[in-house]
């Protein structure tokens, strides 16, 4: 069974080669027939076109600024992602919200991950709010999409020590370290759950 990742992205596409690599490495295609099929971005900018280029991913752009509404931009989105008939969505620091037709459309197929501890901390600045709560610790949550903003099953989690001299900076730069490899470990992970159905 052929099974296509379509991954959204905003900047860098950190996590995003994350992915890729673990894929190429651990043998996604061979193991479960799945690939990464395409690289979709809302910033014609975004750093992590060219390196998917590189690796030889098909690369597309939805400026959300070209849309009056969410649910235009969202509609334009869905159709790029469909090209590439999905099995699985992956949210890879898509700076967007994304609108409850959205999500509903991809319902249990549709990943992100998160730099909290969900429930901890949903939305944004997360590093700031878990160092003022005064939390002695902070991470990362894979969860699947749901209507409901950083909320639906979490599928894995990986915990990053707050250190007493962490400002917001600091504590992200281990928190994303742990996402590389968190990330693609869940994925995995949901492969083989879906291959062994």
């Amino acid at each position: 069974m052929n099974q296509n990742i379509v991954i959204l992205i905003s900047g860098t596409g950190s996590n995003m080669m994350a992915v890729v690599q673990a894929a190429r490495a651990s043998q996604w295609e061979r193991r479960f027939g799945a690939r990464i099929a395409a690289v979709i971005s809302n910033k014609e900018e975004a750093g992590g076109l060219a390196l998917a280029r590189e690796a030889g991913i098909a690369t597309a752009v939805v400026p959300h600024r070209a849309y009056a509404t969410r649910e235009a931009f969202d509609a334009v989105l869905a159709q790029a992602i469909d090209a590439h008939s999905p099995s699985l969505v992956v949210l890879a620091g898509i700076m967007r919200i994304l609108t409850p037709d959205f999500v509903r459309r991809y319902e249990g197929r549709l990943l992100n991950i998160h730099p909290s501890l969900l429930p901890a901390f949903p939305g944004l600045d997360t590093h700031r709010r878990a160092i003022e709560a005064g939390c002695r610790v902070a991470g990362a949550t894979v969860h699947q999409v749901t209507a409901e903003l950083d909320h639906g099953p979490i599928l894995d989690q990986a915990v990053v020590p707050v250190l007493p001299d962490d400002d917001p900076a600091r504590l992200q730069q281990r928190v994303l370290a742990q996402e590389h490899t968190l990330y693609p470990r869940a994925i995995e992970r949901f492969l083989l759950d879906r291959a062994a159905h």
